[in-house]
């Protein structure tokens, strides 16, 4: 009797593992890629041939009817003088060299749009836009209080932004610069931790192939199009990724096919 009763719990065993290991591959089936669980509608992507290109293309995709879709052709942008790497933002930490401030690179992995801001008092989008003025400025000083803020100086004081390199009217503080006329805020560092990199944008460039102290430029024209084609509503993301890391993601992020 002792000998049935311990067959048949190792039986009832079996089973119960059988189910449990069914139940767990059935959810598994049913993960959300990443970017399918932040509700993403529109999606910035930009691929680079590796690490260390200065160089990418960016394309434009929307979400409907269970897949994405291209909105236009790529097209050319500049990235960091020292290429990529990654960034704090809404995708799981990854292994490999994080940007700090400083170093040079752009912004790899996936990050909130949440505004646009330029010279001029108004913009041709559906996005919160901010209007520059000679006093703001955006915080790169390590250790400020203000660290990746858009600050106003005449509200914190010019004592609060010393020391600052990203004045927003650069055509008034750089010579005339024109590269932050248009330009959109991409949410990296989001809780502002010093060091950690700041003033991430995509902005006008200097031109074809001149590259950035660490975000996205691209030339007039597509900045337009860009800014008039956000939309607040459908939650749109940024992504960028070299080509080969962009392959290894695809599925689990739920990437569009290039």
């Amino acid at each position: 009797m002792a000998i049935l009763n311990s067959r048949h719990n190792i039986t009832g065993t079996l089973i119960l593992l059988t189910s449990l290991l069914s139940a767990c591959a059935a959810k598994a089936e049913h993960v959300q890629p990443l970017l399918q669980s932040l509700d993403t509608e529109q999606l910035v992507v930009v691929v680079s041939d590796d690490w260390d290109a200065t160089t990418a293309k960016l394309q434009k995709f929307e979400w409907h009817n269970e897949q994405w879709h291209i909105v236009d052709q790529a097209f050319p942008v500049n990235l960091g003088r020292t290429g990529l790497a990654w960034g704090l933002g809404l995708h799981p930490t990854q292994t490999g060299y994080y940007k700090v401030e400083g170093d040079g690179k752009a912004t790899a992995g996936i990050f909130n749009l949440s505004s646009t801001f330029g010279y001029l008092p108004e913009a041709k989008t559906d996005m919160p836009y901010q209007p520059m003025s000679a006093n703001h400025y955006c915080m790169d000083v390590n250790g400020s209080p203000l660290y990746n803020q858009i600050v106003d100086a005449s509200i914190v004081g010019k004592s609060a932004v010393k020391g600052s390199t990203e004045p927003m009217r650069r055509d008034i503080h750089n010579g005339g610069q024109t590269i932050y006329k248009k330009g959109i805020v991409l949410d990296h560092n989001p809780d502002n931790i010093s060091e950690k990199g700041s003033c991430i944008f995509l902005h006008l460039w200097f031109g074809p192939e001149v590259p950035t102290a660490g975000c996205t430029s691209m030339e007039e024209p597509k900045m337009d199009a860009l800014l008039a084609w956000l939309n607040p509503a459908k939650h749109p993301r940024y992504l960028a990724l070299p080509n080969d890391e962009y392959q290894k993601k695809q599925q689990q992020w739920g990437l569009p096919a290039l």
